[in-house]
């Protein structure tokens, strides 16, 4: 199910129903793309046409946000959980060992990708990595052919919004995954070379709060959500 925000298609879904979705869409080679929306792109998205269409047309857009909840209760939707870039990447790995579905990591800068690889052997035994690709190789037909021989069923791609998911569109016509998402600096994460907001912070949905602690010039893109929330109650009052 999808609810729209200022626009935006949303899933309603949690992440175990996403999950049941995602790995049917797998047997049934239904190439979907997952997306992460939040309020600094659903505003992006008004004055950009370009990435409206970008995240409207994806097959899954996932609530990755504490703002995007907080518009569902004001407009009375059905959006009750967050669902983080970060954490779908970690529980479609999970789910991807259980199932023995092999996945590829492309993108970041040399040996982060390979970094990562390691770190998800050690959290998930007996998952399926086909392969690994940094993000600094500039023919992409050998990009493609390196993934294509790898044969994934998820490709998880790491070059930061909206350049991945463009990358994705242009190219998984020719590509054998069926799963794609764009994952940001997830694969640094996992790699150790960025730290995420501790667990306590990611509980209550305040890890920009975190991130605006440790990068106080953050605060003008934070300034944008109370705006973003107003813009929805207004848009609510008219229905």
């Amino acid at each position: 199910m999808k609810e729209t925000v200022l626009g935006i298609n949303v899933n309603t879904e949690n992440y175990d129903e996403l999950i049941t979705d995602i790995f049917n869409r797998i047997e049934k080679k239904e190439k979907s793309l997952i997306v992460a929306i939040n309020p600094e792109k659903i505003i992006k998205a008004k004055e950009d046409p370009a990435l409206k269409k970008l995240l409207n047309e994806a097959e899954i857009q996932i609530p990755d946000g504490i703002g995007v909840i907080l518009a569902s209760k004001i407009q009375k939707g059905q959006i009750t959980e967050r669902v983080t870039g970060v954490d779908m990447m970690m529980r479609l790995c999970a789910e991807s060992a259980k199932q023995q579905k092999p996945i590829f990591l492309y993108g970041g800068k040399p040996g982060v990708a390979d970094k990562a690889a390691e770190k998800l052997k050690e959290l998930y035994p007996g998952i399926v990595i086909a392969g690994t690709q940094d993000g600094y190789e500039k023919d992409n037909d050998k990009v493609i052919a390196k993934i294509n021989e790898a044969k994934p069923d998820i490709l998880f791609v790491a070059m930061g919004s909206p350049k991945q998911e463009n990358w994705i569109n242009a190219n998984r016509d020719h590509l054998h995954p069926t799963i794609y998402q764009g994952v940001g600096g997830s694969f640094d994460v996992l790699a150790g070379t960025v730290k995420r907001a501790p667990e306590a912070f990611q509980k209550v949905g305040m890890e920009w709060f975190y991130r605006l602690m440790k990068e106080p010039k953050r605060i003008k893109r934070q300034m944008a959500l109370p705006l973003f929330l107003l813009e929805v109650a207004r848009g609510s009052k008219k229905k």
